[in-house]
């Protein structure tokens, strides 16, 4: 056996197999898979191998789409037989909502290159005469995907790893992990021990056990789920062909022809079931291990399969298969550095692991080895979760997940399971004054304010809360508004070395004046943008660092684990120490100056400043900055604090007509000013030229990560700001831009602006179709609209609202 290794997997499902892979294909080959049994031994040789190109995320869509390019190219590549059926699929649309679920997708397609139209009933039933229609009023047609033996693409993609000189070992189970102070990794095994320059998790429903030997936990639980084979059916055996893959949300499942059988599974959204349960973890001695069929649990939705396909009540069953799944809570594998841990990686958590696989493998591969990837990661960041996933959030967040498989989730839409989580001590009130809150990495924060009464209704389109936001928008625009954002990121970065340490590790040049602030961006070491902060400098000695909720997990790990062992830096997470309220709108000053004993004048508080001044007897940090385009300050005081600062606000704020507003007025007024967001136009995907942020490269500095990589690297494309003609939809994110019929690039986000009465956009395009004045169209929802570039933001650009 192999005693070292620059990478070592643990697990040898189809995540493992196809990582081990994609690292060979690039090369890197000095790599070791340790299996505890055979491979596809857990949840993959059970699977059913379904390869939809149909799911509502675009970056998991992007995968599929690799996926299902490369699994029939596998026999070819590695000689052995995959069994890939490329019979299509089509998922029913049953009513409007699922309809439009169905056109975003379809967007999706025309961007990443995958076939699919939206098919009447009738079509239905010309390309499977078996099927039923009753209800249905659409259907979404996917031509590149199909189903293939799972079992066959793991073995293929092994063979091909081991032929490109990748190493795995069978039948030797690891027991513990160690790691050095090196930053090695001691990989205890019953053969002996390896020493691995990087572990990565690739276990399945073992993961969370192998994440707990390196001293961690990861949010994943294991479901049960039932699929079964029926007998040979007469009328399959008597024609030639094959029937695509039926989806359907009546029957919460799938269902295809398996040779010339049937198959249906199940996802049943009642007396759901955990697999291993209590407890939900599997036994080491434990392999190729199913349940006991429950088909009383799934019996209501097999009868609705048999109603959509009457063939397949005419022969019994052959088999049942009822094995574990892994899922994470918000349904999206894990893939990516371990939270806190250096030289640890994850490659699990996928409940469509034949799916995703292949295009799991490839794009991991690329971020380990490159330090980015082809494709926006951060939805699938195992550091999207914190503390806060504790195991009872998992597992109701799973639950839902699980039975919500086949159920159309549309924009709006959150549901409470789980939550909350982490909550502001502005929660109550907030919620009594009619918030409707939002989760972002377990933090609870408002999106509107429900003053009558009302309920949004989500969906693509214009919702019914259009005119509440526009009401807020206004207030913050015309008069004041307060919005809870404690939710922010927030670090204490101090030390004489604080400066110099964060002049290498950000893009942009900190600050020089006392009480200065920066906006800067952690790169990585290719250039690409991986982390956006706002930073005060409040002495010397100390910067005040500023994120997004979601990167709180992510941005301290970039930071504490670039620190040098000669800087004598310390960075402190105060997130849950200080609560953020933002006081936006032209009579903010009028509101807080009564309060506070400090100058409030421009002279005094310039635009882009912060210092520590006293609010309402609130001692706390004050920084002048706004998202929105007005006046306004974040006051930042200790979280304890935030209610009497609110309630003191609130009552002065009454003769000036103050108001709450979420952060779906927030996002129009965002787009008004043209702000980029970190995630969406600040991805890994793109350096900080291509996404147009050229002004805050601070290229004169000595060095700083990524630097050099930055300027060598392609400039392939730009980022461009513009106006849609929309009429009842506004752009949201990964919608085509068309020029006739060639997709030439996609938004990145979107909304509307009830300032300026816009439909505002950001988008990726070539260059040729970057400059101001440069027109295209942009489908939303179906409906073609007339998009042009904007030189200049759409409201107030010259900023002068902002420094009044």
């Amino acid at each position: 056996m192999k005693t070292n290794a620059q990478i070592v997997i643990i697990g040898g499902g189809i995540m493992g197999a196809s990582l081990l892979y994609h690292l060979a294909e690039l090369g890197c080959t000095d790599t070791l898979l340790i299996e505890k049994d055979e491979l596809t031994s857990g949840s993959t040789w059970h699977a059913a191998g379904q390869c939809p190109s149909v799911t509502g995320s675009f970056n998991l869509a992007k995968m599929h789409a690799y996926s299902n390019d490369l699994y029939p190219r596998l026999e070819g590549l590695t000689g052995h037989y995959v069994s890939w059926h490329k019979s299509g699929g089509i998922r029913f649309a049953t009513n409007e909502r699922e309809l439009a679920w169905l056109r975003q997708i379809q967007g999706y397609a025309k961007i990443i290159g995958f076939g699919m139209d939206i098919i009447s009933p009738e079509e239905i039933r010309r390309i499977n005469p078996f099927v039923t229609t009753d209800g249905v009023i659409a259907g979404g047609y996917t031509t590149d995907d199909g189903h293939a033996d799972p079992s066959g693409i793991c073995n293929a993609l092994a063979i091909g790893a081991k032929a490109m000189g990748a190493t795995i070992q069978r039948k030797n189970r690891v027991t513990a992990l160690t790691q050095l102070p090196s930053g090695e990794w001691d990989v205890e095994t019953e053969l002996g021990t390896v020493r691995a320059g990087t572990v990565v998790n690739a276990a399945g429903c073992y993961a969370r056990a192998v994440a707990q030997m390196a001293g961690i936990d990861i949010p994943v639980t294991n479901m049960e789920h039932h699929y079964i084979v029926t007998d040979p059916i007469p009328a399959f055996k008597e024609r030639g062909g094959e029937i695509p893959v039926m989806r359907c949300p009546w029957v919460s499942g799938y269902f295809r022809q398996e040779q010339k059988s049937g198959l249906i599974g199940i996802y049943e959204n009642v007396d759901l079931a955990e697999a291993w349960a209590p407890g939900g973890q599997p036994r080491w001695e434990s392999t190729s291990e199913l349940f006991q069929g429950d088909l009383d649990r799934i019996a209501p939705w097999l009868e609705r399969a048999i109603e959509r396909m009457p063939v397949f009540g005419e022969v019994g069953i052959r088999s049942v298969i009822n094995g574990a799944i892994p899922h994470t809570p918000d349904g999206g594998p894990l893939l990516g550095p371990a939270a806190g841990l250096t030289n640890f990686w994850h490659c699990c958590g996928t409940s469509f692991g034949i799916a995703q696989g292949g295009g799991a493998g490839k794009y991991l591969a690329q971020w380990m080895l490159h330090g980015d990837s082809d494709i926006n990661m951060t939805e699938f960041d195992p550091r999207r979760y914190g503390s806060f996933a504790d195991e009872a959030y998992s597992r109701a967040k799973v639950f839902l997940d699980y039975r919500m498989t086949f159920t159309t989730r549309l924009p709006g839409e959150e549901e409470p399971d789980g939550r909350p989580s982490r909550t502001s001590p502005l929660y109550d009130r907030l919620a009594a004054a009619g918030a409707v809150y939002g989760e972002t990495y377990g933090w609870e924060r408002p999106k509107w304010f429900s003053t009558d009464g009302r309920v949004e209704e989500g969906g693509y389109h214009r919702t019914n809360v259009f005119d509440v936001v526009a009401a807020e928008s206004r207030a913050v625009a015309t008069r004041v508004g307060l919005l809870d954002l404690s939710g922010f990121a927030k670090y204490d970065v101090t030390g004489p070395d604080a400066e110099s340490f964060l002049n290498r590790v950000c893009a942009n040049r900190m600050p020089t004046r006392a009480g200065g602030i920066g906006l800067v961006h952690l790169l990585s070491r290719g250039g690409r943008i991986h982390g956006e902060m706002t930073v005060t400098r409040l002495a010397d000695d100390h910067f005040y660092c500023l994120s997004a909720a979601a990167a709180e997990q992510r941005d301290w790990d970039q930071m504490v684990q670039a620190v040098l062992p000669h800087e004598q830096v310390t960075i402190t997470n105060v997130t849950d120490a200080r609560g953020v309220l933002v006081v936006n709108g032209p009579l903010s000053r009028a509101l807080l100056s009564p309060l506070t004993d400090a100058d409030l004048g421009n002279d005094a508080f310039r635009y882009l400043s912060g210092r520590e001044i006293t609010v309402a007897g609130v001692t706390l940090r004050a920084l002048r900055v706004s998202y929105v385009g007005e006046l306004g300050w974040e006051l930042h005081p200790a979280m304890a604090d935030l209610p009497a600062l609110y309630d003191a606000l609130w009552t002065a704020g009454q003769p000036l007509g103050i108001a709450n507003y979420g952060l779906y007025a927030v996002n129009g007024m965002r787009m008004e000013k043209a702000y980029k967001g970190w995630g969406s136009e600040l991805t890994n995907e793109l350096t900080m030229i291509e996404a147009d942020m050229r002004r805050f490269l601070a290229l004169k500095k000595d060095d700083f990560v990524g630097k050099a990589a930055t300027l060598a690297a392609p400039d392939r494309f730009r980022i461009v700001y513009g106006e849609v003609a929309a009429t009842n939809v506004d752009a949201r994110g990964a919608e085509p831009c068309m020029v006739g019929e060639t997709c030439i690039g996609l938004t990145t986000s979107g909304g509307y602006g009830h300032r300026t009465g816009k439909s505002l956009f950001f988008a990726c395009v070539p260059h040729d179709h970057a400059v101001p004045g440069a027109q295209f169209d942009i489908i939303l929802q179906g409906e073609r609209c007339a998009a042009v570039v904007l030189a200049t933001p759409a409201y107030d650009p010259d900023n002068a609202l902002m420094k009044a």
